[in-house]
């Protein structure tokens, strides 16, 4: 039995309504398996830049970084919409993933039965789909330099760069060999070669690497087909690999496959330190503070953080579980609710979790005695 140190920044909107359930989650983890959680709070997004007057405080930075693994909630909202470019709430996000090495985004997709009807596409589609997107996440346009406004010959310009280093390409593109080892041996690598420079290059180094996995299947597939794709047939895929904002639209495309953003749960991993651990959907300010955001993406979140920080599979799998049976129960927040169906509040949500999660406790307990 352990104790963990979990660093939690809620941010903002539903940030702080989700991370508080997952954070419930853990808990009942730990008073099934014996384990110890110490949990500690810090500042982040568009509350650090009004409470601490920048997105990513010093003291959030040290605190994450002493921490064994870190939750995220969400961050943004228009109330800062106004703010110059180094006080919006994402750059707090930015600063993050840069200062703590976050060079790996996994972002999992899996077909729900129970929330078959939940999806705009056809349930024969989206039956067994399971696939998993690794997202390259400290470089690109997000990061790259120049960036800003601009006088060119008299006329107001912008510019973005996209920059890439031969070394960051291949370790995302070995991460994925590596994962996809251990899942159906496939790896789709998505690109623009028949544009970009940058994907040239990145083509040929996921050829390069490739040469390392013989077990393991590469094919090359151009953005905007397998944007296509994704809908067209979901199932062709097990590991997708791809640069920045290519994995940003194709991760929240992927989310309809389940029926919502609410649902999907990510791990963006080190390479020196604690990897973080958030949903995929943003702070959603049209609902924050009302107990209608779907909890389940974090509460998914903190089950992979059991799994890739702490090495603890079965109670990841236990809180697993506990989702697809409060699932299959019949219990739907508002985003995946069909019409007529009574919607639960986050709180119901939670609740029906961590009571599966303990009732699964019980029923040990029992199989324990007349075994």
């Amino acid at each position: 039995m352990g104790t963990y140190r979990i660093a939690v920044l809620p941010g903002d909107g539903i940030g702080k309504e989700v991370t508080k359930g997952a954070v419930e989650v853990l808990q009942a983890v730990a008073t099934r398996f014996g384990h110890k959680f110490d949990f500690a709070y810090g500042f982040i997004g568009g509350e650090a830049v009004d409470r601490k007057g920048t997105p990513l405080p010093n003291e959030t930075l040290d605190m994450c970084r002493q921490s064994d693994a870190v939750l995220l909630g969400a961050v943004g909202g228009p109330k800062w919409d106004g703010n110059p470019p180094h006080l919006r709430p994402e750059r707090g996000l930015l600063a993050i993933r840069k200062e703590m090495n976050l060079f790996a985004n996994l972002r999992p997709v899996k077909f729900y039965e129970s929330l078959a009807d939940s999806s705009p596409l056809k349930a024969d589609v989206i039956r067994d789909v399971d696939f998993l997107i690794v997202r390259e996440l400290t470089g690109g346009l997000y990061f790259g330099k120049p960036s800003g406004r601009l006088v060119e010959n008299g006329e107001e310009a912008v510019v973005d760069t996209l920059l890439y280093k031969r070394e960051e390409i291949r370790r995302i593109v070995k991460t994925a060999f590596e994962l996809a080892r251990k899942r159906r041996k496939k790896v789709t690598s998505i690109d623009k070669a028949n544009v970009l420079e940058s994907s040239r290059m990145w083509r040929e180094i996921a050829e390069e690497v490739a040469q390392d996995f013989p077990d393991v299947e590469l094919e090359h597939m151009l953005v905007d087909n397998a944007a296509m794709q994704l809908i067209r047939n979901p199932k062709q895929f097990d590991v997708l690999v791809t640069e920045n904002m290519f994995g940003d639209i194709l991760s929240d495309e992927a989310s309809m496959l389940t029926g919502s953003l609410g649902m999907l749960p990510s791990a963006s991993l080190s390479t020196t330190g604690p990897s973080l651990y958030e949903p995929i959907h943003g702070s959603a300010p049209d609902i924050a503070g009302k107990n209608k955001a779907n909890p389940i993406a974090t509460i998914l979140s903190s089950a992979m953080m059991l799994r890739l920080s702490f090495g603890l599979d079965e109670e990841a799998a236990a809180i697993e579980r506990a989702v697809q049976q409060v699932l299959a129960s019949g219990y739907r927040t508002a985003d995946v609710a069909k019409k007529g169906q009574r919607a639960v509040s986050t709180r119901e949500m939670v609740n029906e979790i961590k009571a599966t999660i303990l009732d699964q406790e019980a029923i040990w307990n029992i199989m324990a005695v007349y075994a």
